[in-house]
C-alpha cells in the first residue's frame, strides 16, 4: 500500500486539517501518517484557540515517520510559523521527499491573515520551490501574486506567473467564483482548466485540505499530476454532494461517502 504524510494542523472538530487529511487518504486508497504543526480548538463556527508545536517536536515527528515508513507523497497545510517552515523545508531536502503538495494556508475564511509577512516570505523562499504543486485559493493567490485575483482571466495570469517564478506547478482553486467549481493548473505543459459540478451546499469546511490531500494520495499511487488532480476533484465533489449536515456553522464534508450504502 502506498503511503502519504500530512504535515498540518489539528482540527478538533474533525472537518479540516490532519483529521480531514487522514480520512481522505483512507478513502482514496493510501495509508496516511501525520506530523502536527499546531493544535487548534475549532469547530464549524471558527477557531477558538491554537498553539504551535515547537520546531523540535515537529522535526521529531517527521523523522520518526520517515525513518520507518517512508512517505510516497507529502501534503503540507497549516505550517505554524517561519521556524516550522524552515524545519519542514530542511527535512524535505534531508530525506529527498517527493510528490510534495503544498496548500499554502495563509488567509482564513474570514479574510484574516494567518501568517505574518516574514512567515509568508519564508514560505515563498524556503518551501514553495520544493513543491510539486501548490494549491492556493483566490485570496492566497492574491497574496503570492501581489495583485487581486478575482476572475478567470486573472487566475490564468497569476497561475502562469507563479509557476514561472517558483518553477512548480500551480493549481489555483476557483471555488469562490460565483456558481462555478473551476480550477486552473499551470505547469510545464501550459494552462489547463479543470471543471467540476458546482454543488449548492454551505457545508464546505475542509474542502481545501481534502482536495490537496486527495491529490497527494493519488500522486503517491503513481498517477500523473493532471490525472491526480482530476481524480481528487471527483472525490471532493462527491464528498460535498453527500450532504452531511453537522454543527451550527459551515459543516464538514462526508469523507466516507464512497463506503456508505444508499
Amino acid at each position: 500500500m502506498k503511503t502519504a504524510l500530512s504535515i498540518a494542523g489539528s482540527d478538533s472538530s474533525g472537518g479540516a486539517g490532519i483529521q480531514a487529511d487522514l480520512k481522505t487518504f483512507q478513502a482514496t486508497g493510501t495509508f496516511g501518517m501525520t506530523a502536527i504543526t499546531a493544535i487548534t480548538a475549532q469547530n464549524t463556527l471558527g477557531v477558538q484557540a491554537s498553539e504551535i508545536v515547537s520546531p523540535e517536536l515537529l522535526e521529531a515527528q517527521i523523522r520518526s515517520v520517515c525513518d520507518d515508513i517512508r512517505p510516497d507523497a507529502v501534503k503540507i497545510g497549516m505550517v505554524g510559523n517561519a521556524d516550522s517552515i524552515r524545519c519542514i523545508a530542511r527535512l524535505i531536502q534531508d530525506y529527498q521527499l517527493k510528490n510534495i503538495v503544498l496548500d499554502p494556508v495563509m488567509v482564513a475564511t474570514s479574510g484574516a491573515s494567518l501568517l505574518a509577512s516574514d512567515q509568508v516570505q519564508s514560505l515563498q523562499e524556503d518551501l514553495i520551490p520544493l513543491a510539486k504543486v501548490i494549491t492556493p485559493n483566490l485570496s492566497e493567490t492574491s497574496v503570492l501574486y501581489g495583485q487581486e485575483v478575482t476572475d478567470e482571466a486573472s487566475m490564468e495570469e497569476a497561475a502562469k506567473a507563479l509557476s514561472d517564478r517558483y518553477q512548480v506547478a500551480v493549481l489555483i482553486k476557483g471555488g469562490h467564483l460565483k456558481g462555478k467549481a473551476w480550477d486552473v493548473l499551470a505547469d510545464t505543459n501550459g494552462l489547463h482548466w479543470l471543471q467540476a459540478a458546482h454543488i449548492d451546499n454551505p457545508n464546505t469546511h475542509g474542502t481545501g485540505c481534502t482536495l490537496s490531500s486527495a491529490i497527494a494520495s493519488y500522486l503517491a499511487q503513481g498517477y500523473p499530476l493532471k490525472e491526480a488532480i482530476q481524480k481528487a476533484k471527483v472525490y471532493l465533489t462527491g464528498a460535498i454532494a453527500a450532504g452531511l449536515d453537522l454543527g451550527h456553522g459551515h459543516g464538514p464534508l462526508n469523507h466516507a461517502y464512497r463506503y456508505q450504502k444508499n
